[in-house]
């Protein structure tokens, strides 16, 4: 018996969340990437103490929904697997893409791209590969995809978008190896210009640093 994997084409439908109004007083607009297990309407929630006139937050939402915990009560969701990794990573930056046209960024105000845990992956694929200009690209807790190089990332420039990193000093999915592994590809990818802060806890979204220095550091 011979088994045969097809491909066919559709058209979707696909929610995603916004926190705050767009208005010619917002300064900053976020993209923000959820982990594994979240749902956008409820990660979004961490950016609820920025400034409310000046913060306008984007969350998409990941693909593919699941019970968590398997106790059917709980919904959570997931970017990508290791199967069948690139068709779907080009569907989900399409998806990406339709959600940043419809949003009708302004040009008065700045692009945050946020990625965190699985979030880092499409946050850092969705700007190397579609060469999106932002003026800071946060990537929090996650890996960056083995197939992005420094080169991906050289039309940012030098000095015109702010790159920083952040991990946990007691991050549970990240041993010592792979902080210096990470460290290290994070120097080569951006050739030297990331900013990288390990902070006080564990695999978590500190509302504090977002506070403290995203914006404003």
């Amino acid at each position: 018996m011979k088994v045969n994997e097809n491909q066919v084409n559709y058209r979707t439908t696909k929610t995603y969340s916004t926190l705050n109004s767009l208005s010619d007083k917002t300064k900053y607009i976020w993209f923000v990437f959820h982990g594994i297990g979240y749902l956008s309407k409820y990660f979004i929630k961490y950016f609820n103490e920025l400034p409310t006139e000046e913060n306008y937050i984007i969350a998409p939402q990941a693909p593919s929904k699941y019970y968590l915990n398997n106790e059917y009560r709980h919904v959570g969701a997931s970017w990508l697997t290791k199967e069948n990794t690139v068709t779907e990573t080009a569907n989900i930056l399409a998806y990406v893409d339709a959600v940043y046209s419809s949003e009708n960024i302004p040009a008065h105000s700045k692009l945050i791209i946020f990625g965190y845990s699985q979030g880092v992956s499409i946050a850092a694929r969705w700007v190397a590969k579609r060469k999106l200009k932002c003026d800071h690209l946060v990537l929090y807790a996650g890996g960056i995809p083995k197939e992005l190089t420094p080169k991906d990332f050289r039309f940012l420039g030098t000095n015109e978008t702010k790159i920083t990193t952040l991990v946990g000093d007691k991050d549970e999915y990240i041993t010592a190896e792979r902080l210096r592994q990470e460290s290290e590809k994070i120097e080569t990818l951006f050739d030297g210009r990331a900013k990288q802060i390990i902070f006080e806890g564990r695999h978590e979204v500190k509302k504090e640093l977002l506070n403290q220095f995203l914006l404003y550091g």
